[in-house]
């Protein structure tokens, strides 16, 4: 079952291994939140990162913390997660969950998914898969228009 709407922000704890600096709930509370769960192993979610990495440029007042959900025993390569994050210029924290810590704690069961908090921490929108992204615009403007 996914998290509801307007439930409280999870802790981030439990990460296997930093990339870009660790982020926390706390650290995170006061600006809008993008947490996006993504695989090295999941191809939709490699073609996701350049338009996260876009929009980390257009909204600056966002903040984005990447989780990498293993799939399979391959994925659990610290290495591969790190090279891919090299590789596709991901700037910002990138948490690897290779226990499932902050996936059990935020219910995913899908990457590539995305998670949009609002200022208070409060989960304002959700959405998984193929047309992921598409899905997060207009929530994501009006939690950005909030926050001004």
């Amino acid at each position: 079952m996914a998290l509801r709407l307007r439930t409280e922000m999870p802790e981030i704890k439990g990460i296997t291994e930093w990339v870009n600096g660790e982020s926390n709930k706390s650290d995170l509370l006061g600006k809008p939140v993008l947490v996006h769960f993504w695989s090295i192993s999941c191809g939709m979610c490699k073609e996701s990162l350049p338009a996260i990495n876009e929009m980390r440029e257009e909204f600056p007042q966002l903040q984005f913390v990447g989780i990498h959900m293993p799939r399979s025993e391959k994925d659990t390569d610290v290495d591969a997660v790190k090279e891919t994050v090299v590789k596709y210029e991901l700037k910002h924290p990138q948490g690897i969950d290779n226990e499932h810590n902050v996936v059990d704690a935020f219910e995913n069961e899908f990457v590539p998914a995305f998670y949009l908090f609002d200022a208070n921490g409060l989960l304002r929108h959700r959405s998984a898969g193929e047309k992921a992204l598409t899905m997060l615009k207009k929530p994501l403007e009006r939690v950005l228009g909030e926050s001004e």
